[in-house]
């Protein structure tokens, strides 16, 4: 016992020893003197070393065996990590029982699709891998929601299927106990830890089991301290970036949560964390994630693209140019091939009919089929006769038993289809030969299992095209076939009506005595239609004529050598290709016994079909690879195996090179159990051509086959490279015959005109004979492209006067004649002009450790176009007990290994959870369904890897900027270039004139006195006087009603006591500042005046949200600070809040200036008004937070205000008389102005309608206005957006309700951005039908610099203003990222819909105002020039030089004397052909996006705004869409409204539509809740507060993936 335990740690000490060496070094037995001496030592070993079972006889031992002997030998030494169990040993004394449970015990790890396997090409994808070892790239891993990795997990714990990794049909279930799998992987874990001395690196799946900081991400933050994304061209500052705390408010209460699930508030901002000067959060995990990423990508994984650049717009796509050095043909051009002749047999019979009815009526009794139950015992024995009279009774049955005697359903010729189940081979026969006797045409298609089946609804379809009203079925499939509740088949989707028609005799009328059917010679009339699946998913129908038919079973018969009453064994699918030809057709020509095994047989029984070969010593088999490989599995223990019955073993696939390995395994191990090695005989076919070739069953055994080990490099190029099979990338094809008789066959090439390959090239085969198809049923154009080819020399000359039939197989013709087969048309991908196979990218993602990670070996690969070229994707089923950690390594593993082996990128790998492909009616993996259900977003995968920057290499070349170019104008639409400035010049005021002559009288006595007075204070007072009682705002509830109102008297009157608390309480003086911290009312404004009244400088703050004091009050402090506000006014209830305790844990109490209550105002009028005695002292100062995230302070003057609102007033036409709708922010911008200051300078009644209370009542604005006859109304984009998703479907209801919106004159959207083109459109085609016209629907466009540049209501009516219609023009994205426009139709590629923001408005007294787009060739920086502008910015430090620059510039040419405000958008002037009423010629301003917005990637400039838009249509479950950039890669947030397992659908979908619309890969995207994406009042997206949180890790995403 003691030696035994000594002898076994001597043993695990020496190969934990041994396992330091490099794996990747070693070298398989006879190559080195390592092995020899590991040898040597393991005879010397005592104990376990026997369980090896090595000895100098085999002496040869793999690197994958010998890691698979230590991991069993010393697993039960080495300790076991926590959470793993330990793998139990088997039990030996357990007897043996059947075949498939010892099946079932020897996969229970998993296992492969053996289709695939090759131990050469698994060993060189290995030692492609050891290679990376040493160069390991350091790819981020994606973050995960904790609650989506348990989701995820959960559900792909699904009950085990019969699914496959073929894409044809399935491999069997492996059961077993997940321990086993883990045990292997732990085990590996363990010996890794133990050569590398210590534990892997390891990084979190999720973001919420992890947070903090690594010395990776402080370094991030010394790097990128100095980067700064989207800077502009033009050298001047921003606004001061005062931004110390989070957002100017909450997501919660500015935007409305679609998502009725509470959860808590997002927070953004760097308070606390950022500790570097741009924000760049020292302590983010997300950082150093994408530092991680951005070293990646800096590893050249090929030779890098030349910089290229171009002057011009156009955006080439780079195309790809032909290596100098790749292998080209070089063999002479290759002659047709023509097989034997054809022999003709005196007794064969003139048709298949014919031959029936010989071996009916003269061997009745000679068994003709045997079906199989699912114990393996026979069923049900069909012989001849019962066939013949049978298939008799169906063919009277369905010609005159359906329909009437005068209408019957079916006459010859008409198309019937045949739905057997693959169990009832007899049923099947019965009515094929029943079709062909009655001169009808059986179309043979699988049953429908459910109404959604993957193919179902293309199967449909050919049903339709083909004109069939009839299914014939049998009767146990008729009652398993879906019903509806009152027992009828359902019509499934796609399909055409059928008559279900039930085949058993049973149902049938026996025929009249004197009925036979009429039996002709074969003839060129249709005899059956083969359905075949193409690779964009769609079911074409191959005709066969029965002449085609019959001569193919003479071919088949001469070839195989088949005679009468050989026994049979069929596998395959009886309904189509090899199975049906064989099984159906040729064995009934020859009086053939047939033993059929059904699939569901082989899945409890993999061994079936040998033991069937075995008792009824059968000559020949038809197979299929992987049934040859389910029995190498299951034969172990097996004793009275014989196969020296077999002749010929018929390989269906053989076609396909990875089927080489199951053929010589099989070989291997059944050659002692007496299978010859001539005997296994591999074809070729496809649905059109049939059997193109086939390997002839001979007698001598010393003939090797033909095999060659071909260079995957060369195969790429379509070349043919001998290589060794020392190389990497090799490719081992073995022969599949000689050419058919009675055929010519030629390889022509694969695109464009078929002409001949040379003799060292791979092109497609095609063949010319009788015994092909005829046609494709219905589809003249693509039967001529496929079975009407004229193959032609170099020379141009024709092969053959006869056409030939293309078979989709790609090859060569080898020594001898040979045929060799590499792959076919539909697995073909071309990347980058190389030729790719599917089923050999498959064979190297499973060689990569398939046991661990792959469900049963399923994976599915496929091509995308994206971007002009094809884009290969990987989708695997993942094991269920893989973890997060464990699948992304794989999957960085596959893309290494395909990388090295072939050459190539993966665009996607993504992972799905087991059991969730889409599956053929066999069981394999559905390969166009897939490939849809990727493109639609709806795969649902639970990993996701996308590689853009790696596969990507044909992106547009990156522009050159030109510094010497001038500034240029687009007028009228054409470019004009050179230093010339656009500009356009609105109506002087001092000549503004109204049309309407008779108001104009009216009105003249108060235009006068509005001209007297300079300051809003003195209006007020003026209107308090003189129209005391006239209302000047009206407030109204959720509900609609009257809250609040404000006569002239009332405001004045409370202004003076607000202006008396100022003096008392505040002891305030002429020019302090005051905060005014209300929520949208009329207390605001009376504070407002009440401020003008004491001579205070006012300063409107939003309060802080009572649910999220925490994140909205640090703002309200910030701005309270900045503005150095002497003292704060609100209201009793916010006063309250604002010493509440949340407040004070947010910020310091102590800290704020003295809080006045206005709710408690004394009673005594102040002393004296005050009265500025300088127009251009400061009246109140406008604070805001731009979409960059940039809180900045402008000053407003009392003349530009009072000239403000007096441009408003004329240019809207706003007088007493009128009322007008405002459902605005009252806090800055032209909400403020039109909320307090408007009604007080023009005297009309405002409805103010506070745009939170839409929240509670999305109607509320539009029943105000409807209610009130409101012709003027003004809104923000975030309600107009409110109204459209909230209101959609309640258009009638409402209309019922008396909404009427014909009054509506003037809708006008306040906004700082590009004209939302989409939403104004939506909103009035929506609400069309309650009365808005399309033409009241109008934008405006301002700015800090000037608050409203464009307001133009447009003409509706006679009472509309003076404004023309709103034009659109089309430009192109192209040429607008070089900074130019080019006008293009619409619906041209490429183009955008750019909406003018209104026309130029009105200057001051004494100079025009003007607009001039300053930019390179078009579009440029917008300035503008007026008497309204904004003084300069509010700063604490004082900067004139940031004062002096954004509103204090000049032209350094032209007039470089006038004085320009820098508005900081983009946009271009375009002057149109439209008038307004003046006569004058409109000039159009077209906003193109905000100059800090956007974006400089590969020297061009994007705007966030059509990179947003491009997203949004992608997916119906993305409802927002924000992109920023952070250290030149790009960034997408999405916000998903859906399941969060749709999250990982839409990383696909995104990188793909940035790619093809706007030629820029994202380097990560982002998947968050609704509602995460801060958006401020105006409804715009504030992105850098987004990027903010997302560095900080604050979002909680549901998923980030990071793009290699």
């Amino acid at each position: 016992m003691l030696k035994d335990s000594f002898g076994c740690s001597i043993w695990v000490a020496f190969l934990l020893l041994f396992s330091v060496l490099p794996l990747g070094g070693l070298r398989p037995a006879g190559r080195g003197p390592s092995w020899s001496f590991l040898l040597f030592l393991l005879r010397l070993l005592p104990g376990p070393a026997s369980f090896l079972n090595v000895s100098s006889s085999t002496g040869d031992i793999t690197q994958k065996g010998y890691e698979k002997k230590r991991s069993k030998l010393i697993g039960a030494y080495l300790p076991q990590p926590s959470g793993v169990e330990q793998p139990m040993a088997p039990d030996r004394r357990t007897a043996i029982g059947s075949s498939s449970s010892r099946y079932h015990r020897r996969r229970s790890s998993g296992s492969r699709d053996e289709r695939y396997r090759s131990d050469v090409h698994t060993e060189a994808v290995q030692a492609a891998l050891a290679k990376h070892k040493e160069r390991k790239m350091a790819v981020p891993m994606p973050s995960k929601r904790r609650s989506l990795v348990v989701q995820t997990s959960m559900d792909a714990y699904t009950p085990p299927d019969t699914s496959s990794g073929s894409e044809e049909e399935g491999c069997l279930p492996g059961g077993g106990t997940p321990s086993s799998s883990q045990g292997s992987i732990s085990m590996e874990h363990w010996i890794s830890r133990a050569i590398h001395g210590s534990t892997p690196s390891s990084t979190t799946s999720s973001s919420s089991t992890q947070s903090g900081g690594s010395g990776a991400a402080g370094r991030l933050a010394d790097v990128m301290a100095h980067a700064h994304v989207g800077e502009s061209d033009q050298n001047h500052s921003a606004p001061p970036d005062v931004t110390t705390y989070t957002s100017e408010h909450s997501t919660h209460v500015e935007r409305p949560q679609v998502s009725t699930v509470p959860r808590s508030t997002q927070k953004y901002g760097n308070a606390e964390l950022m500790e570097t000067g741009d924000g760049v959060p020292v302590s983010s995990r997300v950082s150093a994630k994408i530092q991680q990423l951005v070293n990646t990508l800096k590893q050249p994984k090929r030779p890098p693209l030349r910089e290229f650049f171009v002057d011009d717009f156009e955006e080439l796509l780079e195309v790809q140019q032909p290596d100098p050095n790749q292998p080209r043909p070089e063999g002479a051009q290759m002659l047709p091939i023509r097989g034997e002749q054809l022999g003709v047999v005196t007794n064969w019979p003139p048709s298949l009919e014919a031959a029936l009815q010989r071996w009916g009526t003269i061997s009745p009794k000679a068994p003709c089929l045997t079906t199989m139950d699912t114990n393996g015992k026979p069923l049900y024995i069909l012989t001849y006769g019962k066939l013949w009279t049978r298939s008799m009774k169906v063919a009277y049955n369905i010609l005159h038993k359906l329909g009437t005697k005068q209408e019957p359903m079916l006459r010859p010729g008409d198309r019937v289809a045949l739905v057997f189940p693959n169990n009832d081979p007899a049923a099947f026969m019965v009515a094929f030969y029943g079709c062909l006797l009655a001169e009808v045409v059986p179309v043979p298609i699988e049953v429908p299992l459910t109404r959604k089946d993957a193919g179902s609804q293309q199967i449909g379809f050919l049903l339709g095209s083909c004109g069939v009203t009839v299914a014939l079925t049998s009767d146990a499939c008729h009652k398993g076939l879906p019903k509806s509740a009152t027992g009828e088949i359902p019509q499934f989707k796609g399909w055409p009506k059928l008559l279900w028609f039930v085949t058993e005799s049973k149902h049938l009328s026996k025929p009249p005595r004197d009925w036979f059917p009429h039996i002709k010679d074969a003839n060129s009339d249709t005899a059956y239609i083969e359905y075949k699946t193409c690779k964009d998913g769609s079911v074409l129908g191959v005709t066969v004529m029965r002449i085609a038919m019959l001569t193919h079973c003479q071919a088949l018969t001469q070839s195989c050598g088949y005679t009468e009453a050989e026994t049979i064994v069929n596998v395959l699918d009886f309904k189509k290709d090899v199975g049906l030809w064989h099984g159906i057709l040729t064995s009934v020509m020859n009086m053939m016994h047939v033993i059929s095994v059904p699939y569901s047989l082989m899945k409890v029984n993999p061994l079936s079909w040998i033991q069937k070969v075995c008792q009824y010593k059968a000559k020949v088999a038809c197979v299929k690879s992987r049934d040859m490989h389910w029995a190498l599995v299951a034969h172990r223990d097996q004793r009275d195996i014989n196969l020296s019955s077999l002749r010929m073993l018929v390989v269906a696939d053989g076609s396909n090179p990875w089927s080489i390995s199951s053929c010589d395994a099989f070989l291997n191990v059944f050659q002692s159990k007496g299978l010859r090695p001539e005997v296994i005989c591999p074809c070729a076919s496809s649905p059109e051509a049939l059997t193109v070739a086939i390997r002839r069953p001979t007698n001598d055994s010393n003939q090797p086959a033909g095999r060659g080990v071909l260079s995957m490099q060369g195969l790429s190029h379509g070349v043919i490279r001998v290589d060794s099979e020392e190389r990497l990338s090799v490719l081992t094809v073995q022969d599949v015959g000689t050419v058919m008789p009675g055929a010519l066959l030629c390889v022509v090439k694969p695109d464009g005109v078929p002409q001949l390959c040379q003799t060292d090239e791979v092109g497609e085969l095609c063949v010319c004979s009788i015994a092909t198809g005829m046609s494709y049923y219905g589809l003249s154009g693509m039967t001529k492209n496929t079975f009407e080819v004229f193959p032609t020399s170099s020379t141009g000359a024709p092969v053959s006067e006869y056409p030939f039939a293309r078979t989709g197989l790609l090859g060569f013709v080898g020594p001898g004649g040979l045929i060799f087969i590499t792959g076919k048309m539909d697995g073909l991908m071309v990347v980058s002009g190389r030729r790719h196979n599917a089923d050999d990218i498959v064979a190297t993602a499973l060689a990569v450790e398939p046991m661990k990670f792959v469900y049963r070996g399923r994976i599915a690969v496929f091509s995308v176009t994206v971007l002009h070229d094809e884009r290969i994707v990987v989708v695997a089923e993942q094991r269920p007990d893989s973890t997060e950690e464990d699948s992304f390594q794989w999957m960085s593993r596959v893309l290494q290994a395909i990388d090295s082996i072939h050459g190539v990128g993966v665009f996607c790998l993504a992972l799905v959870p087991a059991n969730t492909l889409p599956k053929t009616p066999l069981g394999g993996i559905h390969l166009s369904e897939t490939k849809q259900l990727f493109l639609e977003g709806s795969l649902h995968p639970c990993n996701v890897l996308m590689c853009p920057h790696t596969c990507v290499t044909n992106l547009p070349k990156p522009r050159q900027k030109q510094p010497e170019i001038g500034p240029a104008s687009v007028m009228v639409g054409n470019l004009v270039s050179g230093k010339r400035i656009a500009q356009a010049s609105g109506r002087d005021l001092s000549q503004m004139e109204d049309n309407d002559q008779a108001r104009k009288v009216c009105d003249t006595f108060i235009k006068m006195t509005l001209s007297i007075f300079l300051f809003l204070s003195e209006v007020l007072q003026w209107r308090s006087q003189t129209t005391p009682d006239h209302v000047l705002f009206t407030l109204l509830s959720s509900r609609g009603a009257i809250t609040n109102s404000l006569t002239c008297l009332q405001l004045h009157k409370r202004a003076e006591k607000i202006a008396a608390l100022l003096a008392e309480r505040g002891h305030l003086q002429d020019g302090d500042h005051v905060a005014l911290v209300y929520p949208p009312g009329l207390d605001l404004i009376a504070a407002f005046y009440g401020c003008l009244y004491a001579g205070c400088v006012p300063i409107t703050v939003r309060p802080p949200h009572p649910q999220n004091i925490a994140t909205t009050l640090p703002t309200v402090k910030m701005i309270v600070e900045v503005s150095r506000s002497a003292c704060v006014m609100t209201t009793q209830v916010i006063c309250k809040l604002l010493r509440s305790k949340e407040a004070l844990a947010a910020v310091d109490i102590r800290t704020w200036p003295p809080v006045l209550d206005t709710d408690d105002l004394p009673k005594k009028k102040p002393p004296q008004l005050y009265k500025p005695s300088n127009p251009d002292t400061l009246a109140y100062l406008d604070f805001s937070v731009s979409t960059t995230g940039m809180l900045a302070g402008v000053k407003m003057s009392h003349a530009a205000t009072s000239a403000f609102c007096r441009s408003v007033k004329l240019q809207c036409e706003l007088y007493p008389s009128r009322e007008v709708a405002i459902c605005l922010d009252p806090y800055c911008g032209l909400g403020f102005v039109l909320w307090c200051l408007c009604s007080v300078y023009s005297g009309h009644q405002s409805i103010l309608i506070p745009p939170s209370e839409l929240e509670v009542n999305p109607a509320l604005w539009l029943l105000a206005v409807s209610q009130y006859r409101v012709r003027d109304t003004f809104c923000s984009y975030s309600v107009m957006e409110l109204c459209t998703k909230g209101l959609g479907l309640q258009t009638e209801s409402l209309k019922s309700r008396g909404l009427d919106l014909s009054r509506v004159r003037t809708c006008v959207v306040v906004a700082e951005e590009r004209p939302r083109i989409a939403l104004t459109q939506s909103f009035s085609k929506l609400f069309k039908d309650l009365g808005l016209h399309p033409r009241a629907v109008s934008t405006s466009f301002g700015c800090r610099v000037n608050l409203a540049i464009c307001l133009a209501p447009f003409a509706l009516g006679k009472l509309g203003t003076s404004g023309p219609d709103p034009t659109t023009v089309y430009v192109d994205m192209r040429a607008l990222r070089h900074d130019r426009v080019r006008l293009v139709e619409r619906g041209s590629p490429h183009s955008l819909p750019l909406m003018e923001s209104g026309k130029v408005r009105h200057s001051n007294l004494h100079c025009s105002t003007r607009d001039c787009v300053a930019g390179p060739e078009g579009v440029g920086g917008i300035w503008v020039q007026s008497g309204h502008n904004a003084s300069g910015y509010f700063t604490v430090y004082g900067d004139e030089s940031l004062q002096s620059d954004h509103f204090s510039s000049r032209l350094s040419f032209g007039d470089t004397q006038t004085v320009w405000a820098r508005t900081g958008y983009l946009g271009f002037l375009r002057r149109t052909e439209l008038t307004d009423a003046s006569g004058d010629r409109h000039d159009a301003l077209y906003v193109v996006g905000a100059l800090d917005e956007a974006m400089e990637l590969r020297g061009m400039r994007y705007h966030p705004i059509d990179i947003e838009t491009s997203v949004i249509r992608t997916h119906k479950s993305i409802t927002e869409c924000a992109v920023f950039t952070w250290t030149n890669l790009l960034v997408v947030v999405v916000e998903l409204d859906g399941s969060e397992q749709e999250a990982l659908d839409l990383v696909p979908l995104v990188t793909n539509v940035v790619l093809e619309e706007h030629y820029l890969i994202v380097g990560v995207v982002v998947v968050v809740d609704v509602g995460v994406i801060p958006i401020n009042s105006r409804g715009e997206k504030q992105r850098m507060h987004l990027r903010d949180g997302f560095l900080a890790d604050q979002l909680d995403p549901i998923y980030v993936a990071y793009n290699m």
